[in-house]
């Protein structure tokens, strides 16, 4: 009886490497529907070069109240990152901008700073982690950690961020507090905000109530 317990493993192994390794990509079929696995594969007869490509990763707008634009190649616009496990970011902070702070619950970031200065640090029930990035600096943010970046230079500051997820998630904090329909008065009394200041971050977000 082992013996055949052993055997069905090998076979069940066996099987497993080879339908990994026949499955060498999985480019995305956008027009149908997601599920808790991801997208579906594109059939590989219509998959051509030009899916492993993207070509619009560049500056983002920074006419914003954070002075922050950002372009991201995900698996919603570049398919081929599916069940890849990987996508990107460029960050642009114009002088005296700066990204709030905000979560990836489900993805490392790896922040790689190309030009200005950049403060970046993130935060942990038990301490603070910071430093000043210059051009060729790289910095390490875990998993649902929460975290933030500022311009701390002079001139424009812009970067890339790499994420262990083809497709993370994110949360900012001020859109959280301050963008929803929850009465100002609670979240006064929850945050120890004046209500008026309340009021004005919410009128800012798009907040309600």
């Amino acid at each position: 009886m082992k013996i055949v317990h052993i055997l069905f493993l090998f076979t069940f192994i066996s099987f497993t490497i080879c339908h990994a390794s026949v499955n060498d990509f999985c480019v995305a079929d956008l027009k149908a529907p997601i599920t808790n696995s991801g997208y579906p594969c594109k059939p590989v007869k219509s998959v051509t070069s030009d899916d492993f490509v993207f070509h619009g990763l560049v500056a983002g707008s920074t006419n914003n109240s954070f002075k922050l634009g950002v372009t991201a190649a995900s698996v919603t616009n570049f398919p081929a990152l599916n069940g890849l496990g990987v996508s990107t970011i460029r960050v642009d902070i114009e002088e005296g901008g700066f990204a709030p702070m905000h979560t990836h619950p489900d993805a490392t970031e790896l922040i790689i700073s190309i030009q200005g200065e950049a403060t970046v640090g993130f935060v942990t029930p038990t301490g603070v982690y910071t430093k000043v990035l210059k051009s060729g600096d790289l910095f390490v943010i875990p998993p649902g950690l929460l975290h933030f970046v500022v311009n701390s230079g002079k001139g424009k500051a812009m970067g890339y961020a790499a994420f262990s997820s083809e497709n993370p998630s994110t949360q900012i904090t001020d859109l959280l507090l301050f963008g929803n329909n929850l009465p100002s008065d609670l979240v006064a009394k929850t945050t120890l905000l004046d209500l008026a200041q309340v009021k004005k971050l919410k009128a800012q977000f798009g907040g309600s109530g």
